[in-house]
């Protein structure tokens, strides 16, 4: 779910934060990838013709695979680096909303076997779809037989993705879920590992600018975020998105929020029992992983490998995958086109000086 309303929010007050990107503006890029989030999209998007799950010899779903292998093959195509990060342990704040997950694809499939059409029994088995442990554990083989690096954090994948980015070992984060800014991330790259680019152009999100337009420091913009909603708590009851940025501008902080309601005669109150605390430390300090022990090295892709999982295991095409070897293998192993920027330096102008200038002593 990430932030409601985080995303209008920016490009309503900060439309410069936003922008659509094209490929050669992150090529030569490494980009820390949500693989849940990809793995998500492809086992919804990668299915056959009446909406069924695509699956192997053995009868197991393959959509992920399928997803994961050509969409990262597209990525490094166009010189993009990816580095996929894997969710751990979710934190305990996380279990109202999982909970509330399980809830929702329990009615879905139920509605899926009452429904009266094809079509109605789709659209429901659809809402069922999670990525589950055997697909995170498939994906992270390919991904290793592919060359490309992995990364299992210890809890959040989009808060480890933000700490990569802060710690410079990649350019941005690519996930759906806006709380990847919340995290900390200075870049966030939206529809990244979308099927159709045309439909569904990049996106992205520049944090600095963000707090630039929303008149916000960091931290008032994680207290923003919390009263907003996120998967940790509720929003406040009564308070759109509107009124919780005109309050953090305001009052600065949820404390000082919480205490002005306090002495107002309306409504809208903040329940002593939010847990706002705890959730903006989980934002603040997350339990992310150790960039300094991160290798995020590219290695050669292992055709043997490959053929072994995805043909004989999985039933793919031999020809087709052999053939996206040799584009895997070949993008590899090709410089990215550089930039301007990795040629010239930015100039830092010297600041005018204002002072007036000293007269001289009349003689």
């Amino acid at each position: 779910m990430g932030i409601k309303g985080l995303f209008k929010v920016i490009s309503d007050n900060a439309p410069h934060a936003v922008r659509t990107v094209d490929w050669p503006l992150i090529s030569g890029r490494k980009v820390a990838i949500d693989a849940s989030m990809s793995l998500y999209q492809f086992l919804v998007a990668v299915r056959q013709q009446d909406g069924a799950q695509l699956s192997g010899i053995d009868g197991q779903e393959t959509s992920h695979l399928i997803g994961m292998f050509y969409r990262t093959i597209k990525l490094i195509e166009h010189g993009v680096l990816p580095v996929y990060v894997f969710d751990g342990k979710p934190p305990d704040l996380k279990r109202d909303e999982l909970d509330k997950r399980l809830k929702l694809r329990e009615e879905a499939t139920e509605k899926s076997e009452a429904a009266d059409t094809l079509a109605d029994a789709n659209k429901f088995s659809r809402r069922t779809v999670h990525a589950t442990k055997e697909h995170n554990e498939e994906a992270q083989k390919l991904l290793r037989l592919m060359g490309v690096p992995v990364v299992l954090a210890p809890s959040e994948a989009e808060s480890s993705c933000a700490a990569l980015v802060k710690g410079g070992k990649v350019h941005a984060a690519g996930s759906e879920d806006m709380d990847t800014l919340t995290f900390g991330a200075k870049v966030l790259l939206r529809k990244l590992t979308a099927g159709d680019q045309k439909k569904n152009p990049i996106t992205e999100i520049n944090l600095e600018k963000a707090l630039e337009g929303l008149e916000l420091n960091y931290e008032q913009f994680v207290d923003l975020c919390i009263l907003l909603g996120c998967d940790y708590c509720e929003p406040i009851r009564g308070m759109g998105p509107q009124t919780a940025l005109k309050l953090i501008k305001e009052h600065k902080s949820i404390e000082k929020i919480k205490e002005h309601l306090e002495t107002q005669t309306g409504k809208l109150k903040i329940p002593d029992t939010y847990p706002y605390v705890e959730v903006r430390k989980l934002f603040v300090t997350p339990d992310v992983v150790a960039c300094d022990n991160v290798d995020l090295k590219f290695e050669e892709p292992d055709l043997d490998g490959l053929i072994q999982f995805l043909v004989t295991e999985k039933g793919f095409s031999e020809d087709r995958v052999r053939q996206n070897h040799a584009k895997l293998k070949k993008s590899l192993n090709q410089k990215p086109q550089q930039r301007l920027t990795d040629f010239f330096q930015p100039i830092k102008r010297a600041k005018p000086n204002t002072k007036p200038a000293k007269r001289g002593k009349k003689k």
